[in-house]
């Protein structure tokens, strides 16, 4: 930078190539210094008000003096937010376009969606019976061969039968609800997935639409700036300006182009975080975003925490935890009833016997309660209060992010009133007054760079404000499980 600028010092009158200067202020070539310091110049322009009648006069004059002159086809004269550039795109009912195009192509949702449909063919796994185990005995004497001595021992027997494993009364029903309950889970992570990437989704787009007011925004801002370094180098020129007012202006000229590469890199990361939720390469056509206006919004907060607290996914997946609790501290002490079994056998003995026929029956029994089902009982308990106080601290979340959402839209809304109907005008007309005393010589040069500032800081935090306003009603969307 300091290169650049002492290069321009040096030719005062010679105009600032943009192409060679995007060449050289890349972000690689900027080091974090550099940035932090062109930041806390960029603050010390404040919006100054004109307070003397002297001054008031001269805005008036200047005012007149816009109004009778055309000035630069990419100033703001006008005020009003009208006059800002608008975004190039679609209309705004493409982000909605967007969400619905991400709820069928995105792979988190795909990947919950197949998670759930796997959970649900669980329970009629778990409440079937075991599988049952065949048996084939063999007996023979004298002989190590296989099947020797059926015509020569009465011993001789070969033996076919099985064996079922029964659980305990209970037990398959209860595996069959847990099961269940883990199929509820996965159903409430799904809706959660959906929530997420749809809100994902808007903020990408509501970001991206603030980028791209921003980028127009800092392009015609370069082009006022170059605008300033005209006049001060005609202002040097006749003997009214000094060298430093030269300089002040290309610096901030360098400045702006530093702020547009960044913009740029900005975009570019939104635009890649968009493709991947939405499920496309990284490589394909860029994503397109409409205007944007604040949407209307009925801020009922009682029925919108009634809402958060029948249909939040966060919280629908706690209850179903906490559920899932309940079958586990059942099951638990169902296991102090012993498992039983069944098995049938039929020998088939030497010619001289007659055939066996045998039936067994066996049972599990809890022994070892002490160090095995007591602990686990204890063990589910403690599970159980754990999964009841995840269920408040989901109720409770759910209730604060509305508050939070909440403060979040009435704030934005009030905020982008102040700049449409207030701020942004004053600056405008202030920039407009500015411009005209300074070619009068009745306003310095710090004056109008602050006034050009202001514009391009107000414009920039107004469309910010509506950014923010979208985002919060996205985040509350989510919270109470809305993807529309």
């Amino acid at each position: 930078m300091r290169r650049v600028g002492a290069v321009r010092i040096a030719s005062m009158r010679a105009r600032i190539d943009y192409t060679s200067l995007v060449r050289r202020m890349t972000p690689s070539r900027m080091c974090k210094s550099d940035r932090r310091d062109e930041k806390q110049m960029s603050r010390k322009f404040h919006f100054r008000r004109f307070t003397s009648w002297r001054e008031l006069a001269l805005g008036a004059l200047a005012i007149a003096f816009a109004i009778a002159a055309p000035v630069h086809a990419d100033s703001q004269a006008k005020a009003g937010v009208d006059s800002l550039p608008a975004s190039e795109g679609a209309n705004a009912g493409n982000v909605e376009a967007l969400v619905a195009e991400a709820m069928g192509q995105s792979p988190l949702i795909a990947a919950a969606r197949n998670h759930w449909s796997a959970q649900e063919k669980v329970p009629r796994q778990v409440s079937t019976l075991p599988d049952p185990e065949l048996a084939l005995q063999h007996f023979t004497v004298g002989s190590p061969q296989p099947f020797s001595g059926y015509e020569t021992s009465d011993f001789y027997y070969t033996g076919f039968g099985a064996t079922q494993e029964i659980p305990g009364p209970g037990k398959l029903g209860l595996r069959a609800q847990q099961a269940g309950r883990d199929a509820e889970f996965a159903r409430a992570q799904y809706e959660a997935a959906r929530s997420s990437v749809a809100e994902k989704v808007r903020e990408a787009c509501f970001n991206l639409f603030y980028l791209g007011k921003a980028s127009a925004l800092l392009v015609q801002n370069r082009a006022d700036l170059d605008r300033i370094e005209r006049i001060t180098e005609d202002g040097y020129r006749v003997g009214r300006g000094n060298q430093q007012d030269v300089t002040k202006a290309q610096l901030q000229l360098t400045a702006m182009l530093r702020e547009i590469e960044m913009n740029r890199e900005q975009i570019d990361e939104q635009q890649a975080q968009l493709k991947a939720i939405m499920g496309r390469e990284t490589d394909s056509r860029d994503i397109a975003i409409g205007e944007i206006r604040p949407s209307p919004f009925e801020l009922d907060a009682t029925r919108i925490r009634a809402l958060a607290a029948a249909r939040s996914p966060a919280l629908r997946m706690a209850q179903a935890m906490a559920s899932r609790s309940d079958d586990s501290l059942a099951l638990a002490r169902h296991d102090y009833i012993p498992d039983f079994s069944v098995g049938y056998m039929y020998q088939k003995t030497g010619p001289q016997m007659r055939d066996y026929y045998m039936l067994t029956l066996g049972a599990k029994i809890p022994l070892y309660f002490w160090r095995k089902q007591r602990p686990a009982v204890e063990q589910a308990a403690l599970e159980k209060q754990a999964a009841m106080e995840q269920v408040r601290a989901a109720r409770l979340d759910a209730a604060s992010g509305v508050d939070r959402q909440i403060v979040a839209i009435r704030t934005a809304d009030r905020i982008i009133t102040l700049y449409r109907d207030g701020l942004i005008p004053q600056s405008a007309a202030t920039r407009a007054a500015a411009y005209a005393g300074y070619r009068s010589g009745k306003v310095d040069f710090q004056t109008l760079l602050s006034a050009v500032i202001d514009v391009l800081n107000l414009n920039q935090e107004y469309f910010r404000a509506i950014a923010d306003h979208e985002i919060a009603i996205a985040k509350l969307k989510e919270i109470i499980g809305d993807q529309s």
